[in-house]
């Protein structure tokens, strides 16, 4: 049996480890950490977790927990995941992975003298949707990757609070919203991204509110757009043209979220469509179960990860070469 504890008590912990591990019978959620104990106890009668712990050290610090879920901003998500990682924990680190590459190589670094396991909370890569698309990808089907263009736009108000809206914490479009397009187009393509230009809406706070960016991966143009600002429409969607067609893969990173994703692939032989469908036994299940499951069967030796240290590396470095050109720099 894994026992698992959440640092934070995170909106997002309820779907992405809560629910799932109640989903199973090999692992469960035995503790929940708290800034303040009032608020743990809360958090844990609310979701039945048996304990309730004020202070982040004191959950690392457990002997009876084995995997611990980093639902707080990226801010503490170097100096908390290093010290469960030296315990021989394993870590399910939310996105992003850290505020900056070096941060994120230091991680790494810790993880790989740990008998635990580190991975990135990228959710959507583990559901059968995207394993699907990059199904698809592979079959060359469309043949040879021209030109890639990756969207993901969604109103965020800027309540009292809102972590994505403070910069100490790890706030920003193209942290929160825009790593996701990134990660897409790095495992689309294979390859690592040169950023060409790119170009940022700031919020008063200091944090970007809109991101764009021009890319090239090796010949493949690319184009990044995320928006976060008030109002915005919700739009989620990757665009890959090849050389005989080209893929629309519409609410790729949550595929199961009404009203479900969709991939529409033409090519000269016509137009097909996979959606949610197709197979709802497979595709309905949420991506944070499948995430879950594969963090169990690394954690089992049953399989390596697939957005692990190394990967999320990668994609901080992006991330960090785009706040570059648009004139914001990361510290």
């Amino acid at each position: 049996m894994i026992r698992i504890g959440i640092l934070g008590a995170a909106k997002i912990a309820p779907k992405a480890v809560i629910n799932p591990a109640k989903n199973r019978e090999d692992c469960e959620v035995v503790a929940i950490a708290s800034r303040e104990l009032s608020k743990a106890q809360a958090y844990a009668d609310e979701h039945d977790i048996p304990t309730a712990i004020e202070g982040y050290d004191a959950l690392v610090a457990r002997e009876d927990i084995d995997l611990i879920y980093n639902a707080l901003p990226p801010n503490r998500h170097l100096d908390l995941s290093v010290a469960a990682l030296k315990t021989g924990k394993s870590i399910l680190c939310e996105k992003p992975f850290t505020m900056n590459a070096r941060e994120a190589e230091m991680m790494v670094e810790a993880a790989e003298t740990s008998k635990g396991y580190l991975i990135e909370g990228f959710h959507y890569r583990y559901h059968p949707a995207c394993l699907k698309f990059l199904s698809i990808i592979q079959s060359e089907k469309i043949g040879e990757l021209i030109d890639i263009q990756g969207t993901f736009n969604v109103s965020i108000p800027n309540r009292s609070g809102e972590l994505r809206y403070i910069p100490e914490l790890g706030g920003g479009a193209l942290m929160d919203l825009g790593c996701y397009v990134l990660h897409i187009m790095r495992i689309t393509t294979g390859l690592e991204p040169v950023v060409l230009s790119a170009a940022s809406k700031m919020a008063r706070s200091g944090v970007d509110v809109r991101m764009t960016a021009d890319m090239k991966f090796g010949d493949i143009s690319a184009s990044l757009t995320c928006d976060m600002e008030q109002g915005t429409e919700r739009i989620i969607t990757f665009i890959v043209k090849g050389k005989k067609g080209h893929i629309i893969f519409d609410q790729f990173v949550h595929p199961c979220r009404p009203p479900g994703f969709s991939i529409k692939i033409e090519t000269e032989h016509g137009t097909q469509v996979f959606m949610l469908d197709n197979d709802k036994t497979l595709y309905t299940k949420s991506t944070y179960d499948y995430q879950l499951s594969h963090m169990i069967d690394v954690m089992s030796g049953k399989t390596k990860p697939l957005t692990g240290g190394h990967d999320a590396i990668k994609t901080m470095k992006a991330i960090d070469s785009i706040y570059a050109a648009s004139g914001h720099p990361k510290n």
